[in-house]
């Protein structure tokens, strides 16, 4: 009794890991491709990640006073040009995250500026078709800071999330890390990556991502 007792709270402890907890592979990297990562530290309610080169193509800025809408109008631009409307009318495989980085506006009711960027996939990274209105974006080496979250990402958890990855790596030399390279102008002030389709409903998995280096920038091509 005392054994499946045990076992029954360790499956507990690993079941909240999308909660924020911990951080796990999300389902979805099972089966598209994903960036690849090299994990530095796992802490309480946080993980530390380090992304080697990897590749976006991305919108412009938008302007907009939701996250949700922003990204919905960014994503629709970037899925017709995987679907070929792109210059070389070239269909490109899916992967994920979507992510959204976001620069917060000073004022409640005013506009918050959103760039929404899609992965490519490896085979498209050394030559990735050019779009009318997209950008092609090439990180160097890039530190995030990481907290994963379930469910639905909405214009109210979002900032909780924000909050909540900051206050765990409080007194770290992570977030002094970060402030230092949000002064030089090389981070947004967060980052949202959406990994599931909108009309999944099962094993969603979201992250808040806190860009930061270590004289590394991050590089527009």
């Amino acid at each position: 009794m005392a054994s499946t007792l045990k076992v029954s709270v360790l499956f507990c402890i690993l079941s909240v890991s999308v909660l924020g907890v911990f951080t796990e592979i999300p389902p979805t990297c099972n089966r598209i491709e994903c960036p690849i990562y090299d994990t530095i530290e796992v802490g309480n309610g946080y993980e530390i990640r380090r992304y080697n080169s990897p590749v976006w193509i991305s919108n412009p800025p938008i302007e907009d006073i939701s996250l949700v809408e922003a990204t919905r109008t960014g994503f629709r631009r970037l899925f017709d040009y995987i679907q070929g409307k792109n210059n070389y009318k070239k269909k490109i495989e899916m992967t994920a995250p979507v992510i959204s980085e976001v620069s917060p506006s000073d004022g409640p009711f005013c506009k918050s500026s959103f760039v929404v960027s899609f992965f490519v996939p490896k085979e498209n990274q050394a030559n990735p078709p050019p779009a009318k209105d997209l950008h092609v974006q090439r990180w160097k080496t890039v530190y995030v800071a990481v907290r994963q979250f379930g469910g639905f990402v909405n214009d109210s958890n979002i900032g909780e999330e924000a909050a909540a990855l900051k206050a765990s790596i409080a007194g770290t030399k992570w977030l002094a890390a970060i402030e230092k390279s949000r002064k030089a102008g090389h981070a947004s002030i967060y980052t949202v990556a959406q990994y599931n389709a909108p009309f999944e409903y099962d094993n969603r998995v979201n992250e808040i991502w806190f860009l930061f280096d270590y004289g590394n920038e991050v590089q527009d091509m």
